[in-house]
């Protein structure tokens, strides 16, 4: 696919809204206003960084279901993307965690949002939820049954998370493009914070062809001129917060110099 059609440039730097706890979650709070108000606060400060794209996450739901949340999650996600894509004039992406990716992918072609990212798109995954199996199956099927365009980003031996058996990261690269036709690949360390190897890239450049990959986890304005490269676009989060503590909010200065690092490791 064409990284242009959607973020106006071939190598686009992806900033995430971590949303605080919603509806139904067991951190909810009752106060769907501050959720709100901290999601605009963060998509103004990552627009005003530079970046060409915006994923909203449900990253404070935590503890998480492995498959369906609840319909009270999908409809506080799709107020706060309708509120976040009437603020900023930006391409605003969908992950609904743990692995909804039905319900992102309701969420996106009702809001008209170009992408969503889901985390097990194939492959079967031990993680703290339990066991996840991919659904690309059902995913591809729901699409088609929307009418809708949106394109799929998954992640390839998705973090915080072990394959049930032994696939390498080329095969599970492969079989995610060629059997789960996913529209981009996603390649991150093992946690949130944990970049991805630079090998790991480029081997994942290497199978995917055609196919854009992703650093999902760990860049940071210190690595991402060594890993971008290798690399089709990054999706980053953590560095860009507050003194890079993952629950404090976005800074427009740390997003400026990723930004401004990345730029530079693509033009140099």
């Amino acid at each position: 696919m064409d990284l242009k059609q959607i973020f106006q440039t071939p190598n686009p730097i992806i900033g995430v809204v971590h949303l605080l706890p919603l509806p139904s979650s067991a951190r909810w709070e009752g106060n769907l206003a501050m959720a709100i108000d901290r999601a605009e606060q963060e998509a103004t400060a990552l627009a005003a960084g530079g970046v060409d794209g915006i994923i909203i996450e449900n990253f404070f739901d935590m503890p998480f279901t492995k498959d369906r949340v609840d319909p009270a999650t999908v409809s506080a996600m799709t107020l706060i993307v309708q509120r976040l894509m009437n603020l900023v004039m930006l391409p605003v992406g969908i992950n609904v965690l743990r692995n909804d990716a039905r319900s992102a992918m309701a969420i996106a072609s009702v809001c008209d949002c170009p992408f969503i990212r889901v985390n097990v798109l194939t492959g079967v995954m031990a993680t703290d939820q339990g066991i996840i199996e991919g659904q690309a199956y059902e995913l591809l099927r729901y699409r088609r049954e929307l009418g809708s365009e949106v394109a799929i980003f998954a992640d390839v031996l998705v973090k915080h998370a072990r394959p049930i058996g032994t696939p390498n990261l080329a095969l599970a690269v492969q079989e995610t493009i060629s059997r789960g036709l996913a529209d981009g690949v996603i390649i991150s360390g093992w946690a949130t914070g944990s970049p991805p190897t630079l090998d790991d890239l480029e081997l994942a450049a290497e199978v995917a062809g055609d196919t854009p990959v992703f650093i999902g986890s760990g860049a940071t304005w210190e690595n991402i001129p060594k890993l971008l490269p290798s690399a089709n676009g990054a999706i980053v989060s953590s560095s860009l917060k507050r003194n890079g503590q993952i629950s404090e909010p976005i800074d427009p200065l740390r997003v400026q110099a990723f930004v401004e690092a990345a730029r530079q490791s693509i033009s140099s």
